[in-house]
Formats: C-alpha cells, sequence, structure tokens
C-alpha cells in the first residue's frame, strides 16, 4: 500500500506496463515514410521540362516550390526553413540587479 500522497503502481517492479509491445521486426512509423519517401518515379520535371527519375521528397519539394512561385507563403518559409534552417528567435532582456530582501542589512554578514 502506498503512503499518504504516493500514487500506487498499477504493477510490480520491474514488470512491464505493456508486455505486448510492438512485435518484434515491426516497423516504427518514421521507417516506413523514409521508404516511400524514397520511391523512384518518372515523371516531367515542372522546372525543366525533361523526363527525370525522382524520388517522392523530390517530387514534394517541386510541388511546394511551384505553391511558392504562385506566392503561398507557407510553401515559401517551409522551403527556407528546410533549405537554411529556421531563423533564431532572439529575446531582448535587461536585468537589474535588486536585493531579495531590501530592508535586511548585509554589511555585517561577512564578519
Amino acid at each position: 500500500m502506498a503512503g499518504k500522497g504516493q500514487i500506487e503502481p498499477r504493477w510490480q517492479k520491474g514488470e512491464s506496463g505493456n508486455p505486448a509491445g510492438r512485435p518484434k521486426g515491426s516497423k516504427n512509423r518514421s521507417t516506413i515514410a523514409r521508404k516511400w519517401l524514397e520511391v523512384n518515379q518518372s515523371l516531367k520535371n515542372p522546372l525543366t521540362g525533361e523526363s527525370e527519375t525522382m524520388s517522392q521528397e523530390d517530387l514534394m519539394t517541386l510541388a511546394l516550390i511551384k505553391k511558392a512561385r504562385e506566392g503561398d507563403v507557407a510553401a515559401y518559409k517551409a522551403l527556407m526553413d528546410s533549405g537554411y534552417g529556421a531563423p533564431l528567435q532572439q529575446i531582448e532582456q535587461t536585468n537589474i540587479e535588486q536585493p531579495l530582501f531590501p530592508d535586511v542589512q548585509t554589511d555585517n554578514l561577512d564578519q
């Protein structure tokens, strides 16, 4: 029994809260997404007009470029952040040192 204010665990120490878990050998979502993003397809490049073999990543990037060129600000921002990194956010801060306890004399504390 847990003490006051403590939560009693639902399983014993060393026992998993998810004993079945993900089956061995199964792939997570990022692995599956990367696999499909690498699939190649032969299409006409909208920028050059020539037939090329491109990955899904290439095709999506070209689609973003097309949208950005048509004035889509979100597409432009996504491209710039991907290509050059998101801009750093800087916060201007002014520190003014003030005593925590203004009524306490600190002159004689070091003695």
